[in-house]
């Protein structure tokens, strides 16, 4: 019997749970960021979303007229 395949399990379950943990955190994160966004778009005036959108084609150097 062989002790490496037991420190081997110790020491790498808490770094896939941390990793579980951060992906977790980072997804929580993006879904209230886009439910912000989501909120501030139906909220927002129509003209500013489309001078928005504009600038945004434009920065990224995307024709759009």
């Amino acid at each position: 019997m062989s002790v490496a395949p037991l420190l081997t399990a110790a020491v790498t379950a808490p770094s896939q749970t941390r990793l579980s943990k951060d992906k977790l955190a980072s997804s929580v994160l993006t879904a209230l960021l886009g439910l912000v966004l989501v909120y501030a778009a139906g909220f927002a005036e129509s003209a500013i979303l489309h001078n928005a959108a504009h600038d945004g084609r434009h920065s990224a150097s995307f024709p759009c007229h």
